[in-house]
């Protein structure tokens, strides 16, 4: 049996890496499609980045992969009437399991940063 195991382990010897568009394509869809959440802030006001400081990538969410463990902040747009800790806490929960679940990788921590929420006038002259 020992002999069985080491020859499939040279045959399947080598790296896994996962791109962190992935990791940052998954927290994404999921949410995106959390009830809630308006979009994804691609773009901070000029307060909001001195607040947070660093840069953000242009799809509301930060990827860091640090000894083997995943960091991801999401930068999010809320409905009107949102109640926001709870839409966060549910943001944390959801990205986590999934990145879990798809990835594999074990994820050190989800920051949700609320970057605004829609104008209740405003977001009801866009819709249909």
């Amino acid at each position: 049996m020992v002999g069985w195991y080491n020859s499939f382990m040279q045959e399947f010897s080598g790296a896994v890496i996962i791109s962190p568009q992935v990791i940052t394509t998954i927290a994404r869809q999921v949410a995106e499609s959390t009830p809630g959440v308006a979009n994804l802030a691609t773009s901070l006001s000029g307060r909001m980045t001195r607040v947070l400081r660093g840069s953000r990538s242009a799809s509301g969410v930060d990827v860091e992969l640090e000894d083997g463990a995943v960091t991801v902040k999401v930068y999010v747009v809320a409905m009107p009437n949102t109640q926001l800790l709870p839409l966060g806490q549910t943001l944390q929960k959801e990205i986590h399991r999934a990145i879990s679940d798809v990835v594999g990788m074990p994820v050190r921590a989800v920051n949700v940063h609320f970057a605004d929420v829609h104008d209740p006038l405003t977001y009801a002259s866009h819709s249909p």
